[in-house]
């Protein structure tokens, strides 16, 4: 009787392993496969800049200034504005610390690069540190330059004080088309906004 239920307990035992290992191996399986997918990086900013050459001089301005740091707040913003007029402009809010700003960031690196020649990009940094700021930029360079924002001042301005990141549209007259609050999740929706706003 004794080696009767010694057998039974060590077939039961037996078997919770064998249960235990199938849904962890389920479970890491699922989690490799059903995760969110690593962004893939944009284009070097040699590549992208190359393709960008012969863009109209108010745009090749910004080229200038690839992933650079701008300060003079929302006045200096709003002057760059007024000089992208004849240009649809797309503005996308960012701060280092946020993870959704890096997991969307290689779809602006992609998207800058392909419509750089007729629609102008700029970057706000908002609520942030420079040297961490810099480092992001040297990680997902940009071929525009992002204005720093430490007071949200700039993002009061869009409309987009709460949300990080936040993409604001203006059309070719200056007039603002579109605030997206948070972030893109692939390139096709990015350029499905800007056939739409970017006009």
């Amino acid at each position: 009787m004794k080696r009767q239920i010694a057998l039974v307990g060590a077939a039961l035992l037996l078997l919770a392993l064998v249960v235990a290992g199938l849904l962890s191996a389920r479970s890491s399986t699922t989690q490799k496969q059903g995760g969110p997918p690593k962004p893939t990086p944009g284009p070097s900013l040699s590549d992208a800049r190359a393709r960008l050459a012969g863009a109209p001089a108010p745009l090749a301005a910004l080229h200038a200034q690839s992933s650079r740091l701008l300060g003079g707040g929302d006045a200096a913003f709003a002057a760059r504005l007024k000089a992208l007029r004849g240009y649809p402009v797309v503005v996308n809010k960012w701060g280092s610390w946020c993870g959704p700003c890096r997991a969307e960031f290689p779809t602006f690196q992609r998207a800058s690069a392909r419509y750089g020649k007729r629609i102008a990009f700029l970057g706000v940094d908002g609520e942030d540190h420079a040297p961490a700021a810099r480092r992001f930029l040297r990680q997902f360079p940009v071929t525009y330059p992002s204005y720093v924002d430490s007071d949200l001042a700039i993002a009061r301005r869009l409309k987009a004080v709460q949300a990080f990141p936040s993409t604001v549209f203006y059309d070719s007259k200056g007039e603002m088309a579109y605030v997206k609050q948070g972030s893109y999740a692939d390139d096709r929706a990015l350029a499905a906004d800007i056939r739409r706003y970017a006009r």
